[in-house]
């Protein structure tokens, strides 16, 4: 992983290139103070302040300074700094006025890449851009969510074949060794004695990927509990509903909500917040062969209620539910679950929104507010009670799916609340854990959305003072 502790270095009067930060309202204002010389290389460059992430170089003898553009210069969000990041030369850089706050994230992540799989490097690959900043207290913190957000995104990019129920179990158990935790695995006989949706969703893979479920807990007994639940479907083929070509192209980015969970449990321990974490992943791989679990079948829960497949691709909220029982037994006070679950969230928001779901307004307007902060956005979705007609079942105690597509991402997160009880407060985030398009600081491929903020929510809610 990319040393991100070696990109964002205390400020020590250590020489360092000028950044220059400019908005429209500031620009016209800041270019009345610069040198003749400077306007004329400006204008050259077409650099006007108006476009966000464009920036110039203004040489200075054998060295040089940046100015750079961002949307607004009193707010400066997380991403403002990424392009500068990928673009500039090696070398070391500090703002010329201000501190970079939030920004120092993007700096930090504009220069993380995915390059496991390439066997040649890029023969013009740059050295490090470091940033400096008087903001020491702000190094640790920005280093620690750099390298969760680069942990989903590895961990998301890996192909399948490399990255089954097998690896995702490692992967946690090398979390739980380097950071003192405790981690324990369910699997074979014991997991369809004790988890039989998982076991089910699962009943189809090859020997090297067998279903399980993978826990982890940290923290003293003393503490208030919380379970962070984390879909890992590690390959999604849709079952016997079998997926089209196009909808399986990306389905090895199904276990995303693992990842995020993973990686917001890292951030819990390193942060030391005072909380009994209990991390649960159910790790499975929906494949096709004989034992596939079928259309029309009906699987007993752990809770005990029955359950009717009515789709075999609607197979996350299966094994969540399972999961989601097992965290309720613990009696937490807040469960937060991630979960790659429907497309349709992706069609209501988009690709930058999870669909929030949430049984406490008090959490929800919480995170709400400490979303924007952390610009790292969700957006509430009601669990809308009508809805549990779609999933009546004439044979059990409802199904998995409803035959309509509409208010898909609802559905399913009603589907989820009947294992979670009220008197627990509980968030669903229904995220596409993946970049489209490439964005300064975000490139195309996995990605963390909704990781900073319910981070963010868990320090306001338990950090002690």
């Amino acid at each position: 992983m990319t040393d991100f502790a070696s990109l964002l270095v205390a400020d020590r009067a250590q020489k360092a290139r000028p950044i220059h930060l400019v908005d429209k309202a500031s620009f016209a204002e800041w270019l009345k103070k610069r040198p003749a010389e400077d306007r004329h290389l400006l204008e050259a460059q077409r650099f006007d302040g108006k476009a966000a992430f464009s920036f110039a170089i203004l040489p200075r003898g054998s060295d040089f300074e940046v100015v750079s553009a961002v949307r607004k210069l009193d707010d400066l969000s997380a991403w403002c700094l990424g392009k500068l990041a990928e673009s500039l030369p090696e070398g070391t850089y500090r703002l010329a006025h201000g501190d970079p706050g939030r920004a120092a994230l993007g700096w930090l992540l504009g220069q993380h890449e995915f390059a496991a799989y390439r066997s040649k490097k890029d023969e013009q690959e740059r050295g490090p851009r470091v940033l400096v900043t008087a903001n020491l207290a702000k190094i640790d913190e920005m280093v620690r969510l750099a390298e969760a957000t680069a942990l989903v995104r590895d961990l998301v990019n890996r192909p399948a074949a490399d990255l089954g129920p097998r690896e995702l179990e490692q992967a946690v158990r090398d979390a739980a060794n380097e950071l003192g935790a405790q981690a324990q695995v369910t699997s074979g006989e014991d997991l369809r004695d004790g988890y039989p949706l998982i076991a089910a969703v699962g009943g189809a893979a090859s020997e090297e990927r067998t279903p399980r479920l993978i826990e982890l807990e940290w923290g003293k007994a003393s503490d208030p509990r919380v379970a962070v639940v984390g879909k890992g479907v590690c390959f999604d083929s849709g079952g016997l509903d079998l997926k089209s070509a196009a909808g399986m192209r990306l389905m090895k980015k199904d276990m995303g909500g693992a990842a995020h969970a993973l990686a917001l449990a890292r951030l819990v321990i390193l942060e030391q917040l005072p909380i009994r974490l209990h991390l649960l992943i159910p790790a499975v791989e929906n494949a096709v062969s004989g034992g596939a679990y079928r259309p029309g079948d009906i699987v007993r829960s752990r809770k005990g209620t029955f359950v009717e497949i009515d789709n075999t691709d609607a197979e996350g909220r299966l094994i969540l539910a399972d999961a989601l029982t097992k965290a309720v037994e613990g009696k937490p006070e807040l469960i937060i679950d991630f979960a790659t679950l429907t497309g349709a969230a992706r069609v209501a928001l988009g690709p930058d929104l999870p669909a929030f779901f949430v049984n406490d307004d008090a959490l929800a307007s919480a995170a709400a507010d400490i979303s924007k902060q952390v610009d790292d956005p969700l957006w509430r979705m009601p669990l809308w009670a009508p809805y549990n007609e779609m999933l009546k079942s004439d044979v059990a105690d409802f199904a998995n799916a409803a035959n309509s597509p509409m208010a898909g991402s609802i559905v399913a997160a009603i589907f989820l609340k009947k294992f979670v009880p009220d008197e627990i407060a509980w968030a669903h985030l229904d995220t596409y854990a993946w970049r489209d398009q490439s964005k300064p600081g975000r490139p195309k491929g996995g990605d963390a959305l909704g990781l900073r903020a319910m981070f963010a929510v868990l320090q306001s809610r338990y950090l002690r003072e």
